[in-house]
């Protein structure tokens, strides 16, 4: 089924630079509407776990440097993927019906994403995988592109940030409640420059769609923008 042929008007695209309260706000919304989640940004990990299980990578590179552009294609086409929302309103990811929410944000997944996240074929794949995910009873899709490219077509979209100082802030938090050492600075300095390689990337840079409700949440709390966005949502869909 591709994007054009589905008729599926409640789609609802979540768009922002890391650590702007995204994925939370969209697994959160999904529960209340009821809709289906997509992560966009965990695909490309996805994908590249998928390759390694099937044997496409070997010690963590293609097989004698050959890169199988359409076995990674069709891999793509065709990955048996869920994201739900589970009882804290938190992402879980299934893969093949097994829980992989842990294993795709490791060190060697985000390895092995990076090197098919470059491959112009994989990317038609997975853009038209991102669409499938269109069905009944609605969509919410959480990225960077997914109301400029993925949907641009969808009644309600939402271009959420924060200042880079606030999540930074966040993130520390978020480490130190895992009992990890986190040092702001570094964090800050990493933030500002991935948000650099976003916003000046010549595919699908991050920016808000001209349409999109613009949220900044740096000095919000979750629920109050999570009644902003219902809000909004409400009026569109």
């Amino acid at each position: 089924m591709t994007y054009e042929s589905a008729k599926v008007p409640n789609v609802i695209t979540i768009d922002g630079p890391s650590g702007s309260g995204k994925g939370t706000l969209a697994a959160r919304l999904a529960v209340h509407y009821g809709y289906n989640l997509l992560d966009s940004g965990a695909l490309y990990r996805l994908l590249g776990l998928k390759a390694k299980q099937v044997g496409l990578f070997h010690e963590g590179a293609f097989r004698g440097n050959v890169i199988p552009t359409e076995q990674l294609a069709n891999l793509a086409l065709t990955l048996d993927i869920q994201f739900i929302p589970d009882a804290d309103r938190q992402l879980l990811v299934l893969l093949d019906g097994h829980d992989v929410t842990q294993v795709i944000r490791t060190e060697q997944t985000g390895h092995l994403a990076s090197q098919v996240a470059v491959i112009p074929e994989v990317r038609d794949a997975l853009l038209q995988r991102q669409r499938d995910f269109a069905v009944q009873p609605g969509l919410i899709a959480d990225g960077r592109d997914m109301g400029t490219v993925v949907f641009p077509d969808a009644p309600a979209k939402i271009y959420l940030t924060a200042s880079a100082n606030a999540r930074a802030e966040r993130r520390v938090k978020q480490l130190q409640n895992m009992a990890i050492d986190a040092n702001i600075d570094n964090i800050l300095s990493d933030i500002v420059a991935r948000d650099r390689r976003d916003m000046e990337r010549a595919i699908a840079p991050l920016k808000p769609a001209d349409d999109a409700l613009i949220v900044d949440s740096s000095s919000k709390g979750i629920d109050e923008v999570l009644a902003e966005l219902i809000r909004y949502i409400d009026l569109h869909v």
